[in-house]
């Protein structure tokens, strides 16, 4: 794949008369399987390819994507991307491509994940039917393997290429009143143990049959990995620096400070295999060892290429995300607190106030109420509203760090006083 996308890259060379370009090639490869009521109910497999054209006549510019190869396509492509920018207006936020540089070299492309077959792939979702059948219960979900090859070409430059493998399989099951869900994703499908997933869904779905009716309060919340990478998530989008230095969000004038909980870092990080990393951007922000947040310092935000030119900065861009995290369990976490919440995940989040940094949404997949140290029974969905940053000085204990997405590695989290709002029912 490299060598085809390094042809069209110089067939764009030799061809854009623009005085600058950014041209960004990806291919993916995916098989999907989705299946819902005990029952396979789609299958989705086979290649695209995005080519993705940028030029620019001094600060006029134009874009066209197409999905085809051929050198009449291409010439197309040039045509109608240099044709726009000339009609176009000047853009005042136009930065030139960036010139030549080094990128790390990573290792994302997995022979398990690569070699994984389509047999093997239905099992896996026979055997997850089989198992909720067992309970009486539906199932369904998405079992899915992807190869992803990318490259990036500037008229100044710059060319990068990278490949990945992704697998992932995702399950929810319903019984009555009770739904709850599990989900898996790596690189690499040799780290895949069906069982373990299949176990914890068990798990899950046996501590819902008994749920009471409960009100909404602040509470001690123990946010499992799923629902703490669905909620800091926004907290990152938050931290754009332009966005900051603009007065937008309640990071203006923050960095440099000590702005969260001392208990919470927060990076993008070079150093663990088991994470997919980028080694750069779709903007071409070239990936290196971050601390975006340290001991609740903010050290680094997000900065576009834009920005980090009009203020001399060094443009920054997350390539993956990596809590730290500590070595309490669930149930050493349940005796710290009198009482309390387990939140197996969020959805529905939004934002309330921006500049504030508060955020609403509710509870899904199932609610546990504990006192004395112990589970006691499930309960009803609660909507939320808090402030993602101000949940950190609230931190109470930290679990063990666990991959929560191919490119995400969060803790389980004790907070404290969680600000649950109302009730829901769904």
């Amino acid at each position: 794949m490299k060598t085809r996308f390094e042809s069209i890259a110089e067939y764009i060379k030799k061809h854009v008369k623009a005085d600058d370009y950014n041209l960004h090639i990806s291919a993916m490869n995916q098989h999907e399987t989705r299946f819902a009521q005990n029952a396979i109910t789609q299958h989705i497999a086979g290649e695209n390819i995005n080519i993705n054209l940028e030029v620019a006549f001094e600060n006029k510019t134009g874009r066209c994507s197409i999905n085809q190869t051929d050198e009449t396509a291409l010439a197309n492509l040039i045509k109608t991307a240099e044709e726009m920018a000339i009609l176009n207006q000047p853009d005042p936020e136009y930065v030139e491509s960036p010139k030549a540089q080094t990128y790390p070299e990573v290792q994302n492309k997995m022979k398990n994940t690569l070699e994984l077959k389509p047999e093997q792939m239905v099992e896996i979702i026979r055997k997850s039917i089989a198992n909720g059948e067992k309970q009486g219960a539906t199932v369904s979900g998405m079992t899915e393997k992807h190869q992803v090859d990318v490259l990036f070409s500037t008229k100044n430059g710059f060319q990068g290429f990278y490949d990945l493998t992704d697998f992932g399989h995702s399950m929810t099951m319903k019984k009555d009143h009770i739904e709850t869900k599990v989900s898996f994703e790596s690189k690499d499908y040799g780290t895949f143990d069906l069982d373990k997933e299949i176990e914890c869904l068990n798990s899950q779905f046996d501590a819902l049959k008994t749920t009471q009716p409960f009100d909404a309060c602040k509470i001690p919340v123990i946010i499992r990995p799923a629902a703490l990478m669905e909620f800091y998530m926004f907290m990152m989008w938050m931290m754009n620096r332009r966005q900051a230095d603009e007065g937008m969000t309640a990071f203006t004038d923050q960095l440099g400070k000590k702005f969260l909980g001392e208990k919470f870092s927060l990076m993008s990080t070079l150093s663990m295999p088991e994470l997919v990393t980028l080694p750069f951007s779709r903007d071409s922000i070239v990936s290196e060892e971050t601390y975006w947040i340290r001991n609740g310092v903010v050290e680094t935000m997000p900065t576009p290429r834009y920005w980090a030119k009009m203020k001399n900065l060094k443009p920054a861009s997350p390539f993956n995300i990596f809590i730290p995290g500590g070595n309490a369990t669930e149930e050493e976490m349940m005796k710290m607190v009198p009482r309390g919440l387990i939140v197996n995940r969020f959805w529905y989040i939004r934002p309330v106030d921006m500049k504030a940094g508060e955020l609403t949404g509710m509870t899904r997949d199932g609610v546990l109420y504990f006192e004395d140290g112990k589970v006691k029974h499930a309960v009803n969905n609660l909507r939320f509203n808090e402030v993602p940053h101000d949940t950190t000085r609230r931190i109470l204990a930290l679990g063990e760090s666990v991959l929560t997405d191919s490119s995400v590695k969060l803790p389980t989290v004790l907070v404290d006083g969680f600000n649950f709002v109302d009730k829901t029912t769904f």
